[in-house]
């Protein structure tokens, strides 16, 4: 399993060049993302990914942040990458009517055999090369995060937090977990210290952080055994 650190930002595109939140998920030739923040079908096209390979496309929550790529991903699947089917799962159905109503807007017509999924808590998809499971979070209502298994791994990724004191998606991580790739825009990263201590998680990679959260990083890196990591953009991670 490899996965690409699209976006890493919050709430805004950074100074530093990174973009909102992204990230890209490949398992035997086949791709996959969590979340959309940013326009992902250019890094596509950039890194020479034929879009027709990407099967899934899981949102988290409805925010623009996570979001406002999918837009121009539906789009040009409508009109040119018409072979392109992946199965998107999103939280609010009425995120598909927005999408229509905006391509109709850019004069074109959403395609009807794109599938579209809303995700509920449990397993929303199985292929045969990644599950993936959802966990109710409450930064928003709904809101989700996401346990993705492949090739031997588990690889959780929280989506944005109310508290991890309150929302973790602790069911999650109860078994052996090689990857959580956690959001640190609202609440110090040093809420994750018990998360750390109770669990068994090999790595822990802090996205979506606001830069006043930077020194937290460093203090959680120095107090827990676990590798500590600072995601930016165009990172890559093999499991």
């Amino acid at each position: 399993m490899k996965i690409t650190m699209i976006g890493t930002s919050h709430g805004v595109p950074e100074v530093d060049g990174r973009r909102c939140s992204c990230a890209l998920i490949e398992v035997e030739d086949r791709f996959y993302f969590i979340d959309m923040g940013t326009q992902a079908i250019e890094d596509l096209r950039v890194r020479h990914i034929p879009v027709e390979v990407v099967k899934g496309i899981f949102l988290t929550h409805m925010h623009g942040d996570h979001t406002n790529g999918l837009i121009s991903f539906v789009d040009l699947c409508s009109w040119y990458f018409k072979e392109a089917s992946p199965r998107i799962v999103i939280p609010e159905m009425i995120g598909v009517d927005v999408m229509k109503a905006w391509l109709m807007v850019n004069h074109n017509t959403l395609r009807e055999d794109l599938e579209f999924q809303q995700t509920k808590e449990g397993l929303v998809y199985d292929d045969g090369v990644i599950a993936v499971t959802a966990y109710k979070t409450q930064h928003i209502e709904p809101s989700f995060a996401y346990l993705v298994e492949a090739e031997n791994r588990r690889v959780l990724f929280t989506g944005d937090l109310k508290d991890p004191e309150i929302d973790f998606p602790i069911g999650a991580v109860q078994q052996h977990t090689h990857l959580v790739v956690a959001e640190s825009a609202h609440f110090s990263p040093l809420k994750y210290l018990g998360i750390l201590y109770q669990n068994e998680i090999d790595h822990l990679l802090i996205t979506h952080y606001q830069p006043k959260m930077v020194p937290d990083v460093w203090k959680l890196k120095e107090r827990v055994n676990v590798p500590v990591e600072l995601a930016t953009d165009g990172m890559e991670i093999r499991l």
